[in-house]
Order: structure tokens, then C-alpha cells, then sequence
């Protein structure tokens, strides 16, 4: 067992306190894994650096913690609000958003395996309201996310009326984060967190094994965020070339590798119109469900 896993694994229910810290840490972990058109240590954009995702991550801690004794939309604003105060960029907007219900649910239960976090979970997002979308709206709105266009119905700028659950669900044929809001968080449970059990139960570093739970859900979930800004082609552009790099061996051959490497170069314009950002989003949530997992 490494040093990251006996850290989350010393008591059968976690405190609050140890649940932000569990996902303070998928964040990090994240950040720091290199993933192809993604900021990661040495490797910046423009506008963004490494330093944001981890000022980012310690920023979100205080206002996780309290996740159980406030409702969704509220923590997700006062997390947003934190993140603003180290950094203007938009650096964990969707993170946020999947790691505060995952919280709320994690949070004192004895049962923060995937199967009865997955199902608290359910219950948490049955139970959010029109106050908890006016909430998240706001934070959406302080976000500034890049390509959201306008909807029909519910659209960010305006205030919502219908609960948080039900304008993600309005949304999910656009959002890969609204989505798992409308699923329960399938690619989450489903895709993510196993293909990541599964890497580290094969042996691999926590870099590594982040970046094949990256591909792996890449490879079958067209980034949104890409299809906001580049176009639906170019997400699904990005998406075979994830299939073809983890073909190629991936994290796990020297062919894969320089497939990587060669996908990060590709992904890379000054507009970052091809950064697979919901896709990093998704893959923390994905770390979050493993280190809760993992614990004994």
C-alpha cells in the first residue's frame, strides 16, 4: 500500500474533514498528472498554469468540508467563490460541481464504497432544489466558462425555476457534467473510478494510471468541452485519437508513450480549443471514488 492509499484508508468512516481532504487530493493528483492538452507541471497555457490547479485545490477544502451541512448549490458557490480569490481562471468549475455532491454523500457514511456512495449519491441529487440552481447558476456565471452558447430553456444567464437535478437534466445532451448529474454519474462509477482501480491494481503509478483512466474515458465520451468551442467533428477527432494511442500501448509501452506525447503536441493551439477539460473534470471525480474505495 503507498503512501497516498494508507492515507485514506485509517478509519472505516471519514470525517469531513478527511473527506475534503480526499478530494483536495484527487484534484491534485489530477493536476499533476500529465494528460494529454491539459496543464500539468511544466506544462502551461496561456492564460493558466499549474500553480492555479493547486492553488484551486487548497481553496475548495473549507468550503467541502461543511458539504453535509449545507445544501449542493450553496457549497458549489461558496467553492467557486474561494477559487476566486487565488486564482481568475476558470480552473475547476466542473470538478467543483462533481466533487460536492460526491462529498455530500461521502461524508460520514459508513459505506463510501461505489456501490453505496453511488446510491447516497442518488439520493443527494434527487433532493437538490430551484435554490440549489439559482446557487449553481451564480457560480456558473463567476466561472466564466469558455463556449456556453445559449439554451431554449433554463439558460445560465437567467434565473432558473426548476431544481438544480432538473436543469442538468436539460442539459445533458450538451454537458458531460450535466449528464452525470442526469445518470447518477455513470461515466463516473462506470468508466472512470474501474478503469482507474484497475491501473493501480495492475502496478501502475498514480501518474500513469491517471492518464490511462484519461484515455479510457476519452475514448468512449466525446469531450463537451472540446464540442463547445471546436465543433462536434473535433471532439470526436479527439476521441479516436485517444482509441488509437491506448491501442498503441499507452502509459504501459514505449510505442504508447511517444503516443501520447504525440497527442499532447496535437491537442495543443493558443485558444486551448482542444483541451479535453470535462474529461480531466470527470477523471477527478473518478480519483475521488477510488480513494474511498480504497480505503479500509
Amino acid at each position: 500500500m503507498t503512501s497516498v492509499e494508507t492515507a485514506v484508508t485509517s478509519a472505516k468512516r471519514m470525517t469531513a474533514v478527511e473527506v475534503a481532504a480526499a478530494a483536495q487530493l484527487a484534484c491534485l493528483l489530477e493536476a499533476s498528472a500529465p494528460k494529454p492538452g491539459n496543464v500539468s507541471p511544466g506544462r502551461h497555457f496561456a492564460d493558466t498554469r499549474y500553480e492555479d490547479f493547486l492553488a484551486s485545490a487548497a481553496a475548495v477544502g473549507e468550503p467541502l468540508a461543511g458539504a453535509d451541512s449545507r445544501p449542493v448549490g450553496a457549497t458549489v458557490r461558496l467553492a467557486i467563490e474561494a477559487t476566486r480569490r487565488w486564482t481568475n481562471a476558470n480552473t475547476n468549475l466542473g470538478i467543483v460541481l462533481l466533487l460536492t455532491p460526491l462529498a455530500r454523500a461521502a461524508i460520514g457514511s459508513p459505506d463510501a464504497a461505489s456501490a453505496g456512495l453511488r446510491e447516497t449519491l442518488r439520493r443527494v441529487l434527487d433532493a437538490t432544489t430551484v435554490e440549489d440552481a439559482r446557487d449553481v447558476y451564480a457560480a456558473i456565471r463567476l466561472a466564466s466558462p469558455g463556449g456556453l452558447g445559449k439554451a431554449d430553456s433554463q439558460d445560465v444567464a437567467g434565473e432558473p425555476d426548476v431544481t438544480l437535478l432538473a436543469a442538468m437534466r436539460l442539459a445533458a445532451h450538451r454537458d458531460g457534467i450535466a449528464r452525470e448529474y442526469a445518470s447518477a454519474f455513470e461515466v463516473t462509477f462506470e468508466i472512470a473510478a474501474p478503469a482507474l482501480e484497475q491501473a493501480r491494481r495492475d502496478g501502475l503509478s498514480w501518474d500513469d494510471a491517471i492518464v490511462e483512466t484519461f484515455l479510457s474515458v476519452l475514448a468512449v465520451n466525446p469531450d463537451t468541452h472540446v464540442a463547445r468551442r471546436a465543433g462536434a467533428a473535433a471532439a470526436e477527432e479527439v476521441s479516436e485519437h485517444a482509441r488509437r494511442t491506448l491501442a498503441a500501448g499507452g502509459v504501459r509501452s514505449d510505442g504508447g508513450r511517444r503516443a501520447i506525447e504525440a497527442m499532447d503536441r496535437g491537442l495543443r493551439d493558443p485558444r486551448n480549443l482542444r483541451n479535453p477539460g470535462t474529461t480531466a473534470d470527470l477523471t477527478t471525480a473518478g480519483i475521488f471514488v477510488e480513494l474511498m474505495r480504497s480505503r479500509k
